[in-house]
């Protein structure tokens, strides 16, 4: 391709100027050319960059004398899959190309950078070599009873068994931060008509998202907006007035608000100095209570708690700020490398009852199956998995078939 396209091909790995022609000898642009072999390339095969000035028709005219040569077009993430496929890089780090490509914010770009250079891969890596060790040493228990075994092989065995499920349980336990950073908080603005809600969504977002109107019942359906808070993506939304509704429409609004409360990261709650908040609001781990309309107070109130005013700005640098604390303990970076996807969760879940299911087997047999299991599991999540890993552990514990 590169013979046909510049002429002369350049040295491995080293920019060279190279002017590039299509099949007519017509020239297309003078570009930066870097020829790359394999194996030692993102995808693992032959490949060349051509860096082009990046006008379309440069790029328009370079494209259709790369097909003219037996080229097409990559497929999405067919890049990645070539580099997985030919194991110059696991899942974990292939789903972090597309997480880095993607992010919104510093803080998820910085996670997902942490995972490419193999953090929750290196974590995985260590716990599945734990358990090959361990199976390894079951099924030389159960193959070779009568060989020269230490005879403690057993108790070791369900002692590290037993601290690898507590583990992996831990991990679990995490409160999702890395999913949650990854796909982005939703913190839901509730609190009775006329509360300030619709204007103080339009202030945090710095755009009209929402009609304000002295008319209670204005807003309706759930409304969206996506905003940033320390680092994190967060949705907010505005929601109906909370209260018994009028019509029947009203009344979907209502319940769609309490739905959408519900299953929200976190709760701002709203109250005016003339309207408290709402009495009947179902319970929530993570609420944020918050006076606003805090300008019509009378003078020489007392402050307490968070008083803002959305159309005065009063109190708003502080509620930002608080919001982002709240933003940031959600999807804290510090800890282990978290888990960024649901089917990594999924499968470090089955490994972990897996191991449960080991720790309580009635017959030797039984938990070499349960162990092989949550190997499986694990391998799922890295896309790395294999029987020649088990027979190597086998082969260099134990001195078999001497």
């Amino acid at each position: 391709m590169l013979d046909g396209l510049c002429r002369r091909r350049p040295p491995a790995r080293l920019a060279s100027l190279r002017r590039l022609h299509d099949s007519c000898d017509i020239v297309l642009d003078k570009a930066i050319v870097i020829w790359l072999p394999g194996p030692r390339s993102f995808t693992g095969e032959d490949c060349a960059e051509l860096h082009l000035h990046g006008g379309r028709a440069v790029v328009r005219d370079v494209a259709a004398a790369l097909v003219a040569l037996g080229l097409r077009p990559a497929e999405p993430g067919e890049f990645a899959r070539r580099g997985f496929l030919n194991g110059r890089m696991d899942l974990l780090e292939a789903e972090a190309i597309a997480d880095l490509v993607e992010a919104e914010t510093t803080a998820q770009a910085r996670q997902a950078l942490r995972q490419m250079q193999g953090g929750l891969g290196a974590l995985l890596g260590g716990w599945a070599a734990t358990l090959t060790l361990l199976l390894a040493q079951q099924e030389a228990l159960i193959d070779f009873p009568d060989e020269d075994l230490p005879p403690d092989v057993d108790a070791a065995l369900l002692q590290v068994l037993h601290r690898l499920h507590g583990e992996l349980r831990a991990h679990l336990d995490d409160g999702q931060r890395g999913e949650r950073l990854r796909d982005g908080l939703v913190f839901a603005i509730v609190g009775a008509p006329n509360s300030g809600k619709s204007t103080l969504v339009n202030a945090l977002a710095q755009r009209d998202i929402a009609i304000v109107s002295a008319l209670p019942g204005t807003t309706r359906d759930v409304l969206e907006a996506r905003i940033e808070l320390g680092g994190v993506p967060v949705t907010l939304l505005d929601t109906a007035g909370l209260r018994a509704a009028a019509d029947s429409i009203e009344a979907e609004g209502v319940r769609r608000a309490r739905a959408r409360a519900a299953e929200a990261d976190a709760l701002i709650v709203l109250q005016t100095p003339t309207e408290p908040a709402p009495a009947d609001l179902a319970p929530h781990p993570r609420t944020i209570t918050v006076m606003t309309k805090a300008d019509l107070l009378p003078a020489g109130e007392p402050p307490g708690g968070l008083l803002i005013s959305a159309q005065t700005g009063l109190g708003m640098q502080a509620f930002l700020a608080h919001l982002a604390d709240h933003a940031r303990a959600l999807t804290q970076a510090e800890g282990p490398p978290p888990l960024t996807r649901a089917r990594h969760r999924a499968a470090l879940r089955d490994a972990a009852d897996r191991l449960a299911s080991a720790l309580t087997a009635a017959q030797p047999e039984l938990r070499a199956e349960d162990l092989r299991m949550a190997l499986r599991a694990l391998g799922r999540i890295t896309g790395r998995v294999g029987v020649e890993d088990i027979l190597d552990s086998v082969f260099r514990q134990f001195c078999i078939g001497k």
